[in-house]
């Protein structure tokens, strides 16, 4: 399977392909600020089956050993990487052109989710983050 994403500009442009290592809903502050929303849905890939298209990402160190992607026009929030997941490269299911094909497998950090949010009760609830079976803690 084969899918594209890309910033809301167009500037942008990624396909990843294969099966996702994961997906989730994640609802920690720090995914929170660099989006302006209260929660933001990842999917998980191996990295050598992301590939930036178009474009180049303007990459943000939001924590140490943490990366933000993003584009550097528009400020489309479009990737995720952590120094200790080697090999993992997310990217946020809403800039993929078709997002309902990734739907949330669980959602993560729900200790910092905002009270107004409801938890999905179909969703595993995990309190902080969870590894993918793919990747190293």
């Amino acid at each position: 399977m084969t899918q594209s994403g890309g910033c809301l500009c167009g500037a942008v442009r990624y396909r990843v392909s294969g099966p996702p290592q994961a997906t989730s809903l994640c609802h920690c502050a720090s995914c929170r600020r660099a989006t302006g929303g209260p929660s933001l849905a990842w999917v998980i890939f191996l990295e050598d089956k992301v590939e930036i298209t178009q474009g180049e990402l303007a990459i943000f160190e939001s924590s140490p050993g943490v990366e933000r992607g993003f584009c550097a026009r528009c400020g489309t929030s479009l990737t995720y990487r952590r120094a200790n997941r080697p090999g993992l490269f997310d990217v946020t299911t809403g800039s993929l052109d078709d997002p309902e094909a990734f739907p949330p497998g669980k959602e993560i950090w729900i200790e910092e989710r905002l009270s107004w949010i409801a938890p999905n009760p179909a969703l595993p609830q995990h309190a902080q983050f969870s590894t993918p079976a793919a990747s190293q803690d």
